[in-house]
């Protein structure tokens, strides 16, 4: 059965609903991961994290709007998806609470060890939320054991196997090489000095681990190009995702930190974007073996009427999303210094 033009549509607004998360909350984590590399003293964490401070809770938005997409246009998916990645939810909504709570915290008790110990909580669960998405990615890519019903149970050990660990090391250091660019676009002096030198440093093994995660997907999933052969055109993808970590490198450099900053947006949407165009039509593949079959845009979809009722509504509150965004960004669009943004 072919896919309708309302189950590619939706398909491909909720991988850029997905990709808008990955990058705007993406620095956010980068941030929380590079906390006490970036800061060394109490008041260079301070900044740090002011520099986040304004968008941090609107760019979690993303993630909600993601997974409202999921639940209209694809709720089998929705239903599968959640039943058997239960303990990873339970620890990816953990770690989304414990960094909420450091952040809030930190300042209601005036004791430096205090601060320091919410700013260990921000630091390790960041580092945690970045490796548990790169692990749920790779284990997408990858496939699950399906079971009869379209149902299947993953363990946690086995969620934890060895392609899953690359991406989640490699979400890592790619989170942690955007947040530092973030931080060098965001900061001055020493904080900012630390930040690029991070960015230089990150550069080698985000690359590494690039190529090996895709010489990897290609031996995990022998399938994974049949798309890329059908249409050329896909191929920007990957191409976006190689031009812009080039440039990373090129303007780190030339301490060009916002055209860096920008470097490390262009590689999450080209890496994020390859991997929706190589799944494409299917959203859960079934591991070789299994039992069921892969769950796709087409098995899992919500009934046409409801696809179209629901993507009218959801344009309308995109609307005023997109303006919020907008508007926090453009106020807050200076350094950090001190604590406090200028402009």
């Amino acid at each position: 059965m072919e896919p309708s033009i309302y189950n590619t549509l939706w398909f491909v607004l909720v991988a850029v609903v997905l990709t808008g998360y990955a990058v705007l909350d993406g620095f956010d984590l980068g941030a929380g991961i590079n906390l006490f590399l970036a800061g060394k003293t109490e008041h260079e964490r301070e900044l740090i994290q002011s520099a986040i401070g304004p968008v941090w809770n609107g760019n979690e938005v993303w993630l909600l709007a993601g997974g409202g997409g999921l639940v209209v246009s694809f709720p089998l998916l929705y239903a599968s998806a959640f039943s058997g990645f239960y303990i990873a939810l339970t620890l990816v909504l953990w770690m989304l609470i414990l960094r909420g709570v450091s952040l809030e915290f930190r300042h209601q008790v005036e004791s430096p060890g205090w601060r320091k110990t919410w700013d260990v909580v921000f630091c390790i669960s960041s580092s945690l939320l970045a490796v548990l998405f790169g692990v749920a990615v790779a284990n997408v890519v990858r496939g699950v054991p399906m079971g009869e019903g379209q149902n299947f149970t993953a363990p946690l050990l086995f969620m934890l196997n060895p392609y899953a660990l690359v991406g989640g090391v490699f979400s890592l250091l790619m989170l942690g090489l955007h947040g530092a660019a973030y931080l060098a676009a965001k900061t001055e002096g020493a904080v900012q000095e630390r930040a690029r030198g991070l960015v230089r440093t990150l550069w080698w093994p985000v690359v590494l681990l690039a190529v090996v995660g895709a010489v990897y997907s290609h031996a995990v999933r022998p399938d994974w190009l049949v798309n890329y052969t059908a249409n050329v055109l896909l191929w920007v993808f990957p191409l976006i995702a190689a031009v812009s970590l080039i440039n990373v490198f090129v303007a780190t450099r030339a301490e060009r930190d916002k055209s860096a900053f920008a470097g490390t947006m262009g590689t999450i949407i080209g890496v994020l974007f390859s991997m929706g165009a190589g799944l494409y039509p299917k959203l859960l593949p079934a591991l070789p073996g299994s039992t069921g079959g892969d769950l796709t845009i087409v098995n899992t979809a919500a009934p046409d009427t409801t696809q179209r009722l629901g993507l009218i509504i959801f344009c309308f509150g995109a609307v005023p999303l997109a303006l919020y965004i907008w508007y926090v960004y453009k106020t807050w669009s200076g350094k950090v210094t001190g604590g406090f943004y200028h402009h």
